[in-house]
């Protein structure tokens, strides 16, 4: 084989796998990008519950917002975002994914939220009031 048809081989394999990897990716791109303006599948259903909102410890130092969405963003102190991720609310049962990897859940009862050890209250609730003296 000629040094030539060597070099087209190579480049050829060369091309082949980065229009691979480019399709691949491309795939997970439409896979896991939601068109402009249109909101997760789910969204409606994280919507029509009534715990989205603000969740806070008695001594407000965890933070953690549900989102209309399905998406939730809790703040630790004064590290914004430190864990942000996806949840499904069914009754009084609540699913987490977080972006990092971990799963967690938790049950609502009333405005008291018991999640991961803790409890979180409805921020400015009754209860967040009574917890916090």
């Amino acid at each position: 084989m000629s040094e030539y048809k060597r070099w087209t081989a190579g480049v050829r394999r060369q091309v082949g796998l980065a229009v691979l990897l480019f399709a691949a990716g491309a795939l997970a791109a439409c896979r896991t990008a939601p068109e402009p303006g249109s909101e997760p599948a789910d969204a409606s259903s994280a919507a029509s519950h009534p715990y989205v909102g603000m969740w806070v410890t008695a001594d407000n130092h965890i933070r953690q917002e549900l989102l209309p969405g399905g998406r939730y963003d809790e703040a630790r102190g004064s590290r914004a975002s430190a864990y942000t991720g996806r949840y499904e609310v069914r009754g009084a049962h609540i699913d987490y994914w977080d972006d990092s990897g971990f799963t967690a859940d938790g049950r609502f009862e009333g405005d008291v939220l018991h999640h991961g050890g803790y409890l979180f209250y409805r921020e400015g609730s009754e209860a967040h009031r009574r917890a916090a003296r």
